[in-house]
């Protein structure tokens, strides 16, 4: 099989020596060509690119009307000619050595191979705990919002492979620099591999994270989630929630006035409501996802309500003692417990 090494750049001038010497190293016995997309780097980057393309088998895209990371590697994906495209930055905080790993668990049947920092054996070096929270914070985020990743231990990496198949014909508009967000949702593929590797310091270059980055994650996966449905199927959940709220109220005031004391009326009102909001939800918000037996949903869901009135009294609690309006402090308990009722739901009633 012949691999396709798709780097983007801008401004990596000084590490290209190093990165294509440490590839040609890498990737000894293999037919390969390395497909450098650059963004018409100040530094020249595409330059020496070129210059070093009479030592090394290399390609090289300059673009001057087009910027951006993602769009730089689809330009790569439709100008390699290889069998298999490994994505990588020039930074080599992308160790080339994994690449061989990366090629056989692709030989060995995996669709994607994507080099992870949170599986057993790989590691992120030198990082200020801040990053890596917004790393892990960004990951956690990705994998509720999106059920279709949630196996996926690293699903933002920037270092993977995969078969040309599973981008060829596929249209692909990421926001931002999570390309392989992007290639999980829309690409056209059935085994997802994850390789360990240490995620290493910069050599030279700037780093490119910055609010805007962070901006455009938060973009790209509401986009993903509307291309996936997640964003109907979170409407639907709120609008049976507000029906449950009318079947509550209802049968509350009824069963008060049948003469039933006021505080015994509200727990039968209360059942009521959870059923009705179980079968509307079985029947029209997840009636796709129905796999576990009919009992085995019903208490789960009962368990989501449970959970969901927990979260939102501690909430509460924690928000008034701490001085905020009960009124106010009862609303962000509900927002937040409707959040939590519908995850549960999503990844455990019906996931």
């Amino acid at each position: 099989m012949k691999v396709s090494v798709i780097v983007p750049t801008y401004n990596e001038r000084e590490n290209l020596p190093e990165l294509f010497e440490r590839i040609s190293r890498a990737l000894k016995g293999y037919d390969y060509e390395i497909v450098i997309v650059d963004d018409d780097s100040p530094d020249e980057t595409w330059k020496l690119a070129q210059e070093l393309s009479g030592k090394y088998n290399v390609r090289v895209i300059r673009r001057t009307k087009e910027k951006g990371l993602s769009s730089a590697v689809i330009r790569g994906f439709k100008e390699a000619s290889g069998d298999v495209f490994v994505v990588m930055d020039a930074d080599l905080q992308h160790p080339p050595e994994v690449i061989p790993s990366l090629l056989k668990a692709i030989e060995a049947g995996a669709d994607i191979a994507i080099a992870s920092r949170y599986v057993p054996g790989g590691r992120v070096e030198n990082w200020y705990w801040y990053r890596k929270l917004i790393s892990k914070g960004a990951i956690m985020l990705g994998r509720l919002a999106l059920p279709k990743i949630r196996n996926v231990r690293d699903p933002v990496s920037g270092f993977f492979a995969l078969r040309k198949e599973v981008v060829e014909g596929v249209e692909l508009n990421p926001v931002g620099f999570k390309i392989l967000l992007e290639i999980l949702i829309k690409g056209r593929y059935e085994k997802v591999a994850e390789v360990p590797f240490t995620f290493g310091l910069r050599k030279a270059g700037e780093s490119k994270l910055s609010g805007r980055t962070m901006f455009n994650y938060l973009r790209h996966l509401y986009r993903l989630m509307r291309w996936e449905g997640e964003l109907d199927r979170l409407l639907k959940f709120s609008l049976v929630g507000l029906s449950g709220v009318l079947v509550n109220e209802g049968f509350l005031w009824l069963f008060v006035h049948l003469g039933i004391d006021k505080y015994i009326a509200n727990i039968p009102a209360t059942e009521l409501a959870i059923l009705n909001n179980f079968l509307w939800n079985d029947l029209w918000t997840f009636r796709d996802l129905r796999k576990r037996p009919l009992p085995q949903r019903l208490l789960s869901f009962h368990a989501a309500a449970l959970t969901g009135a927990l979260f939102q009294w501690i909430i509460y609690v924690v928000l008034v003692w701490l001085g905020m309006n009960y009124l106010l402090a009862n609303l962000v308990g509900i927002v937040l417990s409707f959040v939590v009722r519908f995850l549960f739901n999503r990844h455990v009633t019906w996931g």
